[in-house]
């Protein structure tokens, strides 16, 4: 599915309306324009499966080792990453990912896990799922088991709004196989 901009344009257009402002008066005569630009870019995402995405960022090495090794651990901490809250469509931002993996006979590039995170929050997402999204492309790209995420952010949804909360950040933390129970691999998330 690609996102179709024109009706994303149309639709602006009436909830300018809705708001009670003119949308041909100068300052908003384009905004249906731009937004639908943005929203091309910020949830494009939106356009591919996890599968696809894991497809897209498929570049490993083989790294020498056949067999599990949990003294063996990679680790990206601070990859930042914006996405949009789908109960409010509102900002989730200052998102950090920290994502690690035990290799299983192979290396990702590590700038692909950066840009899996990109991609991942590049929907209308919840901040729990985009934790699962991410270990589930690592799994399928690494064949490792053991992935962990952790991402902490802030929501606009809670802090522009409602209950307004400007400090309150969000940590979710997706931990699978060796991460689950083994505390000493743990410690590399913090």
């Amino acid at each position: 599915m690609m996102i179709d901009t024109k009706a994303i344009e149309e639709h602006i257009r009436g909830i300018l309306v809705a708001l009670g402002d003119d949308p041909e008066r100068e300052g908003l005569k384009d905004t249906p324009k731009r937004v639908a630009k943005m929203y091309e870019e910020v949830f494009l995402g939106m356009n591919y499966s996890n599968h696809e995405i894991a497809q897209m960022f498929d570049k490993t090495f083989e790294d020498g080792i056949e067999e599990l090794d949990t003294s063996k651990v990679v680790v990206m901490k601070d990859i930042d990453l914006f996405s949009y809250c789908e109960h409010h469509m509102a900002l989730m931002y200052d998102l950090k990912a920290t994502v690690a993996y035990i290799p299983n006979g192979k290396v990702i590039g590590l700038s692909k896990i950066a840009r899996i995170c990109d991609m991942v929050g590049r929907r209308l997402q919840l901040q729990e799922r985009i934790g699962q999204d991410i270990a589930d492309i690592m799994a399928e790209i690494t064949g490792s088991e053991d992935v962990a995420v952790v991402l902490e952010g802030y929501h606009s949804c809670v802090s522009a709004r409602g209950i307004k909360k400007n400090n309150t950040r969000t940590m979710t933390v997706e931990l699978r196989g060796s991460f689950k129970e083994d505390a000493a691999l743990q410690m590399y998330l913090r």
